[in-house]
């Protein structure tokens, strides 16, 4: 434990950012299983890509992701759904 004043007040802004920072990553991962099942059930991945964007975009600009990490879930993400896209197509087309 901290013994100045500093130290122990930094010690609780650190855990309030780290489980702050935690939820965001974890709401990121969440989002992409959410688009994988999108993707694998042949749903539409627009609306979840979209929101993945939009919370990747955010946690670089409040520097909880590094900028090339937060490209990096964006790229594997689509790359994901550009992948599995035309198999899920051609299982609809079996289908009809």
């Amino acid at each position: 434990m901290p013994n100045k004043k500093a130290a122990i007040k930094d010690l609780k802004q650190t855990k309030k950012r780290t489980l702050r920072n935690s939820l965001i990553k974890r709401n990121i991962k969440e989002i992409i299983k959410k688009g994988k099942k999108a993707v694998i059930g042949g749903q539409k991945v627009d609306e979840i890509s979209k929101e993945l964007q939009k919370v990747v975009d955010k946690a670089v600009k409040n520097n909880i992701l590094k900028p090339n990490a937060g490209n990096r879930k964006k790229s594997r993400f689509a790359d994901m759904v550009k992948r599995v896209a035309p198999v899920s197509e051609a299982k609809v087309e079996d289908k009809k």
